[in-house]
């Protein structure tokens, strides 16, 4: 599977395109996780905002940053969440919120005791057109759960 990471811009997409949406700080790397699981995939692209190093002094490397997801995330054939449950996820909550509308399919998962996915859930079900048109509209709780449905897309 073809590998794009921030703050990097490589084109072309390979297809199918997942951009990794979660959080990024304060948990674990399970970004780099969920690549490894899909390391047996032959096609697709997968977009992790998750940069090795992330330039904190730099006052223009936080809008540097959100510029870059925002590209990416309108430019992918879905998106992944991953809500984990060492932080609340704002940002991710946000980015959830926002990419509702835009009809780009989403796959959900929800790692067991994240405080706030009842939440996520009714959320989910009540505001988003692009869960319809998955075909197994359904929420993961690991991580192996995310790779086994972007190996079905």
């Amino acid at each position: 599977m073809y590998y794009i990471e921030a703050p990097n811009e490589q084109l072309p997409l390979s297809r199918p395109s997942i951009f990794m949406a979660g959080e990024v700080t304060g948990c674990p790397d399970w970004q780099q996780e969920l690549r490894e699981l899909l390391q047996d995939r032959p096609n697709g692209t997968l977009v992790n905002p998750r940069r090795k190093n992330f330039p904190i002094d730099d006052p223009n490397a936080a809008k540097a940053q959100i510029a870059w997801e925002e590209k990416w995330l309108r430019k992918v054939d879905y998106i992944s969440f991953w809500f984990c449950k060492e932080t609340l996820c704002p940002i991710v909550l946000f980015e959830l919120g926002t990419c509702m509308y835009r009809g780009t399919p989403i796959i959900i998962g929800i790692e067991p005791d994240y405080a706030r996915e009842q939440d996520v859930r009714i959320q989910t079900s009540l505001y988003m057109r692009c869960w319809q048109s998955l075909p197994d509209r359904q929420f993961e709780t690991s991580l192996e759960g995310m790779a086994d449905a972007i190996r079905k897309l």
